[in-house]
């Protein structure tokens, strides 16, 4: 119970806070009843399951998740994923897939993986949840206008068939609908309207004119679904089968997983209103915990709803009595106004859902994208944003996750520089330090960046360029600050074929964690002990050592030196007579 924990070392559990948690509650709780109805109908489950949904989840997560602000409940972006699922599997399908969904979020909680999520990149994330806006705004037309059934499997086949039917709209319906979009839109801009919520006065309008006039051919609650139980509901425990299990492991993944990314960004937007601070792990508990018992007691998916986690702070709610006040207000509704709910128009739903799916798009913001981002995010996001309408949410932000990660790893191999360095830098460079001149007979090459797979190139090419092959190679690991196996494989290939050629290779720089690496590797053991060190300066001294001379320019001159001197005379002497001349002259 963190969130109920917090809030009380706070001091938000006293008696002062009481009123403005109480009065939050209520104003979210009539907010999530028109919502929680509309989203239950999209996604193919009936209004009042929505109200369970809200309920059972609302109470559970302001319990026990990580967020003390967040409010839970059915929310619209689900209603892509769980409209499939319900289409192919049935209620109790979808049941189901939310309780292993649950499952799945306890364990990420359990198994502190709520910081992952926030790597996915914001191109995908506002690709997807723009193709999501589309698809619940198109997915509405026929109950807006009172269209006849339409079909068709893939997106682009019922938006076809939809424009087809356009002519065939229901006046009474379609003025319905409009006018509900109206005061939804509306209602708040009027002063005196300011606190009262759009949906909820567009909802008790448009119930009343149909109460009075009870339009012929508006399909309502009470025709399309036969009403609203006056009661709570009762626990049924599904019993699936083995082979139904295995199949809604996928639809159980994709549950959990735009779950958990849709509840840790309300409440991060959360934490962005109110100076807060969430716990990503213990908030996808507390989701997890509720995804376990919403389908016992007749609901589905449930997660942070940002709309309504808004509101809620907007209203001076800061502890979690807020969201469990949200929860008792919908139970006193349905066990008191159930009723008067079979004369609500599914036009008026559609209207809320009009603009639910505007918001979620966030138009404003997308465009903003698409001309001030970096040409490969634009790419991403107009992709991401291209599969989720047209083929599916899961494979739209499967690749769109993919083709990010592939974009950030060119950039990072990029960054990745392997370059020989000048004698005059590096002697520069010592004599800062207080040391003399680097030896003839060596080159240098540091490596700056990441020594990971997609650097590998750039190290080998960078090697490739060397015209002769020194006595003594150094290699630079100082900037180096993570080293991965193919990056290990590569070094110990490289070596290998340098110490074949005579060259004697040398390390030197390596922090703690690639030191580790590169024992646990066997490079050390390759190259020897005495040819690994834990800084340039000493490095060069072991060189000077080999070589039979002190470090600096002058001095007798060591082997090596004097195999460079004996070469450079023959060479002149072979210029000058002809004569071949022996090493040994």
């Amino acid at each position: 119970m963190f969130a109920l924990r917090e809030a009380y070392q706070a001091g938000l559990l006293g008696k002062k806070n009481w009123i403005n948690n109480l009065v939050a509650g209520l104003i979210v709780g009539i907010v999530a009843l028109p919502l929680a109805m509309a989203f239950a109908i999209a996604s193919g489950a009936k209004p009042e399951q929505g109200i369970y949904t809200a309920i059972i989840a609302g109470f559970i997560v302001s319990a026990f998740g990580g967020s003390r602000l967040q409010i839970a409940g059915p929310t619209g972006a689900f209603i892509v994923v769980l409209s499939g699922i319900t289409a192919q599997y049935g209620i109790e399908g979808l049941q189901i897939a939310t309780f292993m969904a649950g499952l799945i979020l306890l364990v990420l909680g359990l198994t502190k993986m709520g910081g992952i999520i926030k790597f996915i990149p914001d191109p995908v994330i506002v690709g997807f949840t723009a193709g999501i806006g589309v698809i619940i705004w198109v997915g509405q037309w026929r109950d807006f206008f009172g269209l006849p059934a339409i079909s068709g499997e893939h997106f682009h086949e019922k938006l076809l068939h939809l424009f087809y039917a356009l002519p065939q709209f229901h006046t009474p319906t379609t003025l319905l609908a409009v006018a509900s979009l109206a005061l939804v839109i509306f209602t708040p801009r009027i002063p005196v309207m300011k606190k009262v919520p759009g949906p909820l006065v567009a909802l008790v309008v448009a119930t009343v004119v149909q109460g009075l006039f009870h339009f012929d051919g508006v399909r309502t609650i009470g025709s399309a679904f036969g009403g609203i139980p006056q009661a709570l509901p009762v626990i049924h425990l599904p019993s699936p089968e083995w082979s139904q299990i295995i199949e809604l492991i996928g639809p159980a993944f994709t549950i959990a997983m735009l779950g958990a990314i849709e509840s840790l960004l309300s409440a991060v937007v959360a934490d962005g209103m109110a100076g807060t601070r969430h716990n990503s792990n213990q908030e996808l508990v507390g989701q997890g915990i509720a995804n376990l018992f919403t389908p016992l007691f007749g609901g589905f998916a449930a997660t942070g709803a940002i709309a309504r986690t808004a509101t809620n702070i907007r209203n001076g709610g800061n502890s979690p009595i807020a969201g469990i006040v949200h929860s008792i207000t919908l139970v006193v509704i349905l066990v008191a106004l159930a009723p008067m709910a079979a004369n609500i128009p599914l036009a008026t739903l559609s209207a809320i859902l009009f603009v639910v799916a505007w918001n979620m798009s966030e138009a404003r913001h997308f465009v903003k994208m698409v001309r001030r981002a970096p040409k490969a995010d634009v790419a991403i996001l107009l992709v991401t944003f291209s599969l989720t309408v047209f083929a599916d949410l899961v494979i739209a932000v499967n690749i769109g996750v993919i083709l990010a990660t592939f974009h950030f790893l060119r950039r990072m191999a990029a960054s990745v520089e392997v370059s020989q360095s000048t004698s005059e830098k590096i002697n520069e460079e010592l004599s800062r330090l207080g040391e003399n001149h680097i030896p003839e007979s060596t080159l240098v090459f540091t490596v700056e960046g990441p020594f990971f797979f997609g650097a590998v190139e750039n190290f080998e090419r960078a090697l490739a360029y060397t015209n002769t092959d020194p006595s003594f190679l150094i290699i630079r690991l100082k900037w180096v600050p993570f080293i991965d196996v193919t990056g290990l494989q590569t070094l110990e290939e490289v070596i290998q074929s340098l110490q074949e050629r005579g060259v004697t290779v040398i390390l030197s720089g390596a922090n703690g964690r690639v030191d580790r690496k590169l024992r646990k590797a066997g490079i050390i053991s390759l190259i020897g002990d005495d040819h690994y060190f834990p800084t340039f300066e000493t490095a060069i001294k072991k060189i000077a050592e080999i070589d039979g001379k002190p470090n600096s320019t002058s001095g007798e001159a060591g082997p090596v030196s004097n195999l460079l001197k004996t070469s450079k005379e023959y060479f002149e002497a072979f210029r000058k007579d002809n004569t071949p001349r022996k090493f040994s002259d």
